[in-house]
């Protein structure tokens, strides 16, 4: 069968592309912006790509079925002219139900936060089980090395995304992932751009919720009062997770040192022995309680989950340590929400204890844009010592009045008494890092876009910096 992906250098569209192709397909697709690494992810699969979108491009790759990303706008030139011809078309969410997941069990991490790791942590969890499932996640799973992978066993793991699907397809992706093993891992205002307010953004998760047949499992955290309210409308058992001595799956006997988290494991009031995580952080170790607990509830041993968390290695993006240069550790996390920025500055702080942290912000999502969120940012990062706040670039359209005011978030920041900083443009900040850091600082740099490669650029500024020149030593 020929399949044409319209917007395939997508993360997810990237990866579905794959599949298709493994499945024995003749894949091709186009996008507006074509470059690595998705575009040599493709090519070293044979996957042909055409850059931009041309009427065209549907004449010359000839497919029987047209997959649409939601970057599409209905007078997208391959969107009009697959109707024009008469194509059979499709959205990728309905894709990956019809095609992977029907016949197999259905995983499906969901949630505002976290849902990323909790996916990769099942997908590994079950591999090193032995479940050999398959999986699609929105970043890159390092103990894979690959965000999505097609295994032989019963399981479809799937990242449970509430965004919409197509121009066409209006309803949340998740409603098409057939769900029946379900984590809900909280639920909060996002994505500005499609729903207006939280109570839109509920019903999105109600949606998802009233899906689950009778004899599946809904493991819900705790800590999300919006969650548990959500939750009552499940027609399976709910189980809570988290670290109220009432919950489902909690964890007790917490400690963390040597760059790891040890905790007691209960389920349903069972002690299932120790067990220890490398991800830092409470939010970190409520995605493995709900990983955890709801592997136990599909059947599996404790003793066969353990190996899996002790040798879990995360997701790409998901505070990775990019560099350690001169005594400075680099991290670079996808952070962008407040609560995310909140937690993952937290979860820092305590791994990494005597470092001083430097916090750079590049707020660049749809949401973090807007101003809804002006007063959570300015309490979102009281764990760091050093803030720097860079306005994206990104061209959202917004009017004036209804963008974050970044200068205001750094001046709101040293009212109560914190080292910040805004810059519009990228050099300054450099400049100011090769003033500042020192060795024994930890600068974690967030965003969910590419902050102007300051990734790279900061790595390569510390790298030409001597001890002593710029970057001072540490007490």
């Amino acid at each position: 069968m020929k399949i044409h992906l319209v917007g395939i250098c997508g993360t997810a569209m990237g990866a579905l592309a794959a599949m298709l192709k493994e499945q024995g397909h003749l894949v091709t697709g186009s996008d507006q912006n074509v470059y690595p690494p998705v575009s040599d992810f493709l090519a070293a699969r044979g996957i042909d790509i055409f850059q931009g979108y041309r009427a065209e491009h549907l004449d010359r790759a000839g497919p029987d079925l047209v997959i649409v990303g939601n970057v599409a706008r209905p007078d997208n030139p391959e969107a009009v002219r697959t109707v024009e011809l008469g194509l059979e078309y499709s959205s990728l969410a309905k894709t990956l139900g019809e095609r992977f997941i029907a016949g197999r069990e259905s995983v499906v991490a969901a949630g505002t936060h976290g849902k990323t790791t909790t996916t990769a942590l099942l997908a590994w969890l079950l591999e090193r089980a032995g479940a050999d499932p398959s999986f699609l996640a929105g970043g890159l799973c390092r103990n894979f090395d690959s965000n999505y992978r097609l295994g032989d066993g019963a399981h479809f793991v799937i990242e449970g995304d509430e965004y919409d699907t197509a121009y066409f397809d209006k309803v949340p992706k998740f409603i098409h992932y057939r769900p029946k093993w379900t984590v809900l891992t909280g639920v909060e205002f996002d994505h500005a751009d499609i729903y207006p307010d939280l109570e839109a953004v509920k019903e999105a998760f109600r949606m998802l919720i009233r899906l689950l047949p009778p004899k599946g499992r809904l493991m819900v955290f705790s800590g999300s009062a919006t969650a548990l309210e959500l939750a009552r409308d499940a027609a399976c058992p709910v189980l809570t997770y988290g670290f109220d001595s009432g919950d489902h799956t909690r964890a007790e006997e917490v400690e963390t040192g040597n760059g790891r988290v040890s905790f007691r494991l209960f389920h349903r009031g069972q002690d299932m022995g120790r067990f220890s995580s490398p991800l830092p952080g409470r939010h970190n170790l409520a995605n493995a309680l709900a990983a955890l607990g709801l592997l136990l509830e599909m059947g599996f041993k404790a003793e066969d989950l353990a190996p899996g968390l002790e040798s879990f290695l995360g997701v790409k993006r998901r505070q990775e340590v990019i560099g350690d240069i001169g005594g400075i550790l680099v991290v670079d996390d996808f952070a962008h929400h407040p609560t995310a920025v909140r937690e993952t500055l937290a979860a820092l702080r305590e791994f990494y204890p005597r470092r001083r942290l430097v916090a750079l912000f590049e707020p660049r999502s749809n949401t973090s844009r807007r101003n809804f969120f002006q007063e959570e940012y300015a309490r979102s990062f009281d764990p760091a010592d050093l803030v720097v706040i860079r306005e994206s670039t990104r061209d959202t359209g917004l009017r004036a009045e209804e963008k974050l005011d970044c200068p205001r978030l750094a001046a709101d920041l040293a009212e109560k008494g914190k080292q910040a900083f805004f810059f519009p443009e990228t050099k300054p900040i450099l400049a100011l890092l090769g003033k500042e850091v020192r060795s024994g600082d930890l600068i974690a740099i967030m965003s969910n876009g590419g902050f102007d490669n300051i990734h790279r650029r900061v790595l390569k500024l510390l790298a030409e910096k001597p001890q002593g020149k710029g970057i001072r030593n540490g007490v």
